[in-house]
């Protein structure tokens, strides 16, 4: 296997580097969620029928989870920090692609090319892993986990906003602008590091991150979890816009992507997850975490009684999500600390199965029993993922 040893580490990374990376990672995922609540817009200026604008949120994840393979493990190979600066450079041009897109091919083109880049992100986790010391990895990972969590649930604030002032190709153009900024800042103040020595062959460096699957325990049990927590995550957020856009409520679309923001709370709180990975408490953290999922559900069942129990909600479910997700990227990435990037990557492709699927099934348990299917099926992925943790726990 490729060596993740650098010539120069950093001795440690500084908050302001660390809150950079984060800031960094929110707004590159962020870009691949702008589409959702944009599909009718692209529907009016290109002509796209109903039934292929799925194809614009397909695409998008198709190829994110192509980068997560093909893109991530590279950072065990190549220096990181040129890696990240040349995938975000193109981010940018992939983003002015799509707000300046004249045709439906070029808007496909863009939107796919902003989904395989966007996996930068994971690339700026492995580096904020790789260089911290060991006593503040979990930490670190945490904070920086964190922003793409919130990049997430602000992402469709944002696109709502933006529209609203000035019409959706604002909202990747102004992206774009954003994160050129970062870009040159990152390419600033990023921890000056050599590139790995490593004759592996980037067919072998794919290969191993095949194998990782079958000789790391850790990787499937924890991927397993991430599955199932990002399941229940996605049915949550992608069939909530369906019962708030209808009596009694009548939320625009702004109003509900500004929900997000309640969901903020709960993830920043989750970075201490981090630190009690550091201190090994992984598996108590998870155990916790699980439970206030579980939990979480009940609260969100209530949206026709109360929006604020459905504020309660995703306070916990995004608070319990993120801890078991940086708990998850801390174990894995203090166990198998060579293969950082490939870890990452393979870790994230079951995070793209399980917010594909939640996101598939919650609209279809929305269309034939309600929001009280949505509620359960966001509980059995839930009620899964804890089963899962209490048969597994001695092995991970």
């Amino acid at each position: 296997m490729p060596s993740d040893s650098f010539s120069i580490r950093s001795a440690g990374l500084s908050r302001q580097t660390v809150l950079l990376f984060a800031v960094a990672c929110g707004v590159s995922v962020a870009s691949i969620y702008y589409a959702h609540p944009l599909l009718d817009a692209f529907s009016l200026q290109f002509g796209i029928p109903a039934s292929l604008l799925g194809m614009v949120i397909t695409i998008t994840q198709i190829c994110y989870a192509l980068g997560l393979f093909f893109l991530v493990p590279l950072g065990d190979r190549i220096n990181r920090r040129g890696l990240i600066i040349v995938q975000m450079s193109l981010s940018v041009v992939s983003l002015l692609i799509v707000g300046l897109a004249q045709s439906e091919w070029m808007l496909f083109a863009g939107l796919g090319a902003v989904g395989m880049l966007a996996v930068v992100a994971q690339t700026l986790v492995a580096a904020a892993a790789h260089l911290s010391d060991s006593a503040e990895r979990g930490r670190n990972v945490g904070l920086v986990t964190s922003g793409i969590v919130i990049g997430i649930l602000l992402a469709r604030t944002f696109a709502g906003i933006m529209t609203d002032l000035a019409g959706w190709r604002s909202v990747y153009l102004v992206s774009a602008v954003l994160l050129a900024v970062i870009t040159g800042l990152l390419y600033r103040i990023f921890p000056t590091i050599q590139t790995p020595s490593s004759t592996v062959s980037y067919g072998h460096l794919l290969l191993s991150t095949l194998q990782l699957y079958r000789t790391s325990t850790l990787l499937r049990v924890r991927g397993l979890l991430a599955l199932l927590v990002f399941g229940a995550f996605s049915t949550l957020w992608t069939a909530l816009v369906l019962p708030l856009s209808q009596p009694p409520h009548n939320l625009s679309h702004t109003g509900i992507g500004a929900l997000g923001i309640a969901g903020i709370a709960g993830a920043l709180a989750a970075a201490r997850a981090g630190k009690q990975a550091d201190r090994g408490y992984g598996q108590r953290t998870t155990a916790i975490a699980l439970l206030l999922l579980i939990l979480s559900w009940i609260f969100i069942s209530w949206i026709d009684h109360t929006l604020l129990a459905l504020l309660t909600g995703i306070i916990l479910l995004d608070l319990a999500v993120q801890a078991v997700h940086v708990t998850n990227q801390t174990m894995i990435l203090t166990a198998h600390p060579d293969a950082g990037s490939r870890l990452t990557g393979a870790y994230m492709i079951f995070y793209s199965i399980g917010s594909a699927t939640g996101s598939l099934a919650s609209t279809q348990m929305y269309d034939h029993y309600g929001w009280t299917g949505v509620c359960v099926l966001g509980a059995v992925f839930s009620i899964s993922a804890f089963i899962v943790w209490l048969v597994t726990r001695r092995y991970s």
